[in-house]
């Protein structure tokens, strides 16, 4: 029954209408309740809200005294909950009837229409402001919803999209949302000018920006497509620019974007002020630096007479900072303050250095780690739990986390312990990527009947950091069966341990090469001892027995050794050796990562001496790798390789111990394997030394973001082979240079190129395009 002011003094009927008082109280003249004891509360209308929930929200319980008061709170918290549209409270004969009307539900949120965006993401995205499968329906809501993804579009160069929104109710008082997408055309940059710019051309600035005019690429990156964020980034692009030319003062005043009517070009403005250049006058140090004033110094990039730089200062305050941070100082500030003679066009710079407290580290956290079990991550911290805080051991556990190879992404953290002020938290973050490589094909033929080929390895087995591999080939060719381990932590100090068992059989019948058999059956253990963060010491026995047949079309490398081995005039007929190789390595690594580097170097000598056994030999390799960041996105890789073996006390090299060169790895643009001495079939047949030389300048792959993975690159590569009587002559290095592509994909790494030769000679077998899975440089 309603209640309004001329009926309300009198009597309550049955069921008096108590929620009508709460408008009255706020419009109009006093009204009131009778005060009556609740004897129970009875609630109606609900169908998904718990009667225990609405009791939680109502100010009064059984047994007390409802009034006006509490009839106005419990309306306000009931409508407050956002579950009810309607609310009114009654009273029958001492029972407190609370009437509520629900909001209908979501049932589900769908899309037509949209071909920017993946659906899945799209309901991700709503859901978190409210709109979602379950939530309840609030018409406010799903136009915050509709403007977000308008938003969106446009934040895509998609100014023509139009979004029509339908709210359908079905059963059980629930509704479906479906938002209708007309995305339009895309608009494109039709022009970008600059205003203001005297020193530097037009075409040198939009070369730092990421936005520009339709081109041959952006299809692909997009930077046709206009974008806010893109614009603040290159605004800060353009300053960065002023400022390491020396501009001290330039700015970018202001930005105009004009759409045209139709909506499918954009005009963009970018107004410069230049300034006057700088050159830096003078350096000086303040503050604490516990007598270290003249190390500290030596940080600072920035010289009296220099070109001011912006780069350089950020790097100047950086490394004073870490190497504060290598005493315990994680909260070392550091401030350069300028003091500008505009007359003289000098600026002089005073670095202010205040470490703080001196802290240590309270936890080191992992996450991310899905597969890989933390001690296998927490075995390579240098960094400890209770110490005080050294950046250096920080930033080396995180490189030597990386350099294991198992996780796509590493990232360390250092944010300040909750509730202390002299204590950090390590924050180190992986993630995981495939590092088992499964591969398994047959095939039928005349020649070979069925043959089956199978390998696996994986190298962090079930998480635990070892590496277990298996190898099986049954090709006539090609028959190989092997098996291997390798635990990088055979003891607690790190000493690692490596075994193989293998048995090969090499019955090569194509290239043109004539035919010969070899089979080799043997095993090896090795062991790696580390003398320092960087340095291993690695030592080994191998047991190899090797049998080579031959006949007369075999190459002559072949029957030359096996008339060596067995004196037998013709060269053909069979030779088998047994062999006790001896092998010693030394390997440094400092890269900051063993998958994508950016930073470091790798360098690796390896000894294998034969003198127990009948082969009489020795082979030593040397390897190095270079990397260096030029920009934040180039890195300069340089890759140098030296082979060289030899026969000892009159025994011949043994052939099937052969370096070979060509393709990738080695000279690109060159068939594999095809360089160096060639017999009388026109085929190498490899040599005993070898030199290998590769530069590689590596970008991120356009559009790829910050994924490190995949990437490509322009080089220039050189090599030979040479045969154990030969010199190594530098004149005959063969060249070449091109591009390539490199992405560390699902099933591995996998590796693109196409190189021109640049003095191929006649007999040289040339392959411009190649491609390889499993390459690591």
């Amino acid at each position: 029954m309603k209640l309004n002011s001329e009926r309300f003094a009198l009597p309550f009927f049955r069921r008096s209408l108590i929620g009508a008082a709460v408008l009255a109280l706020c419009a109009g003249p006093a009204l009131a309740v009778n005060p009556f004891v609740v004897k129970d509360i009875r609630v109606e209308g609900i169908q998904r809200t718990e009667a225990g929930t609405v009791f939680s929200y109502l100010p009064v319980r059984v047994g007390e005294t409802f009034n006006d008061e509490k009839s106005i709170a419990a309306i306000k918290a009931l409508y407050a909950t956002g579950f009810f549209k309607d609310v009114r409270l009654e009273e029958e004969k001492g029972v407190l009837v609370v009437l509520v009307e629900e909001r209908p539900a979501i049932a589900t949120v769908d899309f037509t229409g949209t071909k920017e965006f993946e659906k899945d993401v799209l309901v991700k995205a709503l859901k978190e402001i409210g709109v979602g499968e379950t939530k309840i329906f609030d018409k406010a809501s799903v136009d915050r919803a509709e403007q977000e993804l308008k938003r969106q579009y446009l934040s895509h160069g998609l100014y023509g999209v139009k979004i029509t929104t339908t709210v359908t109710p079905i059963e059980r008082n629930r509704v479906t949302v479906m938002f209708n997408v007309d995305e339009g055309e895309v608009a494109r940059i039709k022009q970008i000018s600059i205003v203001g710019n005297k020193t530097f051309s037009d075409k040198e600035l939009r070369e730092v920006l990421q936005l520009g005019t339709s081109g041959w690429f952006t299809w692909y990156t997009k930077a046709d497509q206009y974008s806010k964020t893109k614009l603040t980034g290159d605004i800060e692009s353009i300053k960065s620019f002023y400022l390491n030319r020396g501009y001290l003062e330039a700015n970018v005043e202001s930005t105009q974007v004009s759409i045209t009517p139709d909506k499918k070009d954009i005009y963009l403005t970018i107004n410069i002020t230049e300034g006057e250049k700088y050159t830096v006058s003078a350096i000086k140090l303040e503050g604490e630096m516990f007598g270290r004033e003249d190390e500290l110094k030596e940080l600072v990039r920035l010289r009296p007479g220099q070109t001011y730089s912006g780069d350089l200062l950020t790097l100047s305050n950086k490394l004073i900072s870490d190497r504060m941070g290598t005493f315990g100082y994680a909260f070392a500030n550091v401030n350069a303050n300028p003091e500008i003679d505009r007359e003289k066009r000098q600026v002089a710079f005073t670095f202010f250095v205040d470490p703080g407290k001196r802290a240590y580290v309270r936890r080191m956290n992992i996450a991310g780690n899905t597969t890989t079990r933390d001690e296998v991550i927490r075995r390579e911290f240098r960094q400890f739990e209770g110490s005080w805080y050294d950046g250096n051991k920080i930033k080396m556990s995180r490189d030597r986390v990386d350099r294991l190879g198992y996780f796509k992404e590493v990232t360390i953290d250092t944010p300040e312990a909750q509730g202390t002020s002299d204590q950090v938290d390590v924050n180190l973050t992986v993630t995981e990527k495939p590092t088992g490589n499964f591969l398994i094909g047959g095939s039928f033929s005349q020649a070979e009947k069925f043959t089956f080929t199978a390998s696996i390895q994986q190298a962090n087995f079930a998480g635990s950091g070892n590496t277990v591999g298996m190898e099986l080939n049954t090709s006539d060719y090609s028959r190989t069966i092997a098996l291997s381990h390798m635990n990088p932590y055979f003891t607690e100090d790190g000493v690692s341990q490596q075994f193989e068992l293998y048995l090969r059989t090499l019955n090569p019948p194509a290239l043109n090469q004539g035919t010969y058999k070899v089979k080799q059956t043997g095993g090896r253990v090795n062991y790696g001892v580390p003398f320092s963060e960087t340095d291993t010491v690695y030592f080994g026995v191998g047991l190899e027995r090797t049998t080579i047949e031959t006949d007369i079309t075999s190459p002559t490398r072949y029957q030359d050794y096996v008339r060596q081995i067995t004196g037998i005039e013709s060269g053909i007929g069979t030779a088998t050796t047994n062999a006790l190789p001896l092998t010693a390595a030394w390997q440094r690594d400092s890269r900051d990562s063993a998958i994508t580097p950016s930073a470091g170097r790798y360098q690796r000598f390896n000894i294998e001496l034969d003198l127990a056994g009948d082969t009489k030999y020795y082979r030593a390799i040397y390897n190095q790798e270079w990397y260096r960041p030029l920009t934040n996105k180039i890195t300069l890789a340089l890759r140098g390789e030296l082979d060289y073996g030899q026969g000892i006390k009159g025994s011949p090299y043994p052939v099937f111990k052969n370096f070979y060169g060509g393709g990738i790895g080695s000279v690109r643009g060159y068939l594999s394997q095809s360089l160096g001495v060639v017999d009388r079939n026109g085929d190498a047949v490899g040599g005993a030394k070898r030199i290998i030389g590769n530069a590689e300048l590596q970008m991120p792959f356009p559009g790829s973001g910050t994924d490190r993975s995949l990437r490509w690159f322009g080089f220039a590569d050189a090599g030979q082979v040479y045969s154990e009587d030969q010199k190594m002559r530098l004149n005959e290095l063969r060249y070449s240079a091109g591009l390539g592509v490199s992405w560390i994909s699902p099933v591995g790494p996998l590796k693109l190129s196409y190189a021109k030769p640049l003095n191929a000679k006649p007999g040289d077998r040339l392959e411009r395009f190649q491609f390889q899975m499993g390459t690591g440089f």
